[in-house]
């Protein structure tokens, strides 16, 4: 499957912690300027999006939990989009729209 865009927020080290066990991982400053910065959102964000509930996690949390739900975000990433997506602990949640 081909990689999604990483949201910038997340940061090398959650993208580094994907690449491990094998996810392409494409940061949105690989995909567009200035990290996006200048992109609507209507824009990037066709590309999917997913985020996790908890910002308070530390990096290598971030990708483990990612990658816990990766069939998940998998099956939602083939119904297509735009959408976003919340990670949770034990699940994923359509957020948009």
């Amino acid at each position: 499957m081909a990689g999604q865009p990483l949201d910038r927020n997340l940061g090398r080290r959650v993208a580094e912690g994907l690449r491990t066990p094998g996810w392409t991982v494409h940061r949105i400053g690989d995909e567009f300027p200035d990290a996006g910065q200048d992109v609507p959102n209507e824009e990037w964000i066709a590309h999917g999006l997913f985020c996790l509930d908890n910002q308070q996690l530390h990096s290598l949390e971030m990708a483990e939990r990612l990658h816990t739900r990766r069939d998940a975000i998998h099956r939602a990433v083939e119904r297509g989009g735009p959408a976003a997506y919340a990670v949770r602990h034990d699940r994923i949640k359509r957020t948009w729209p």
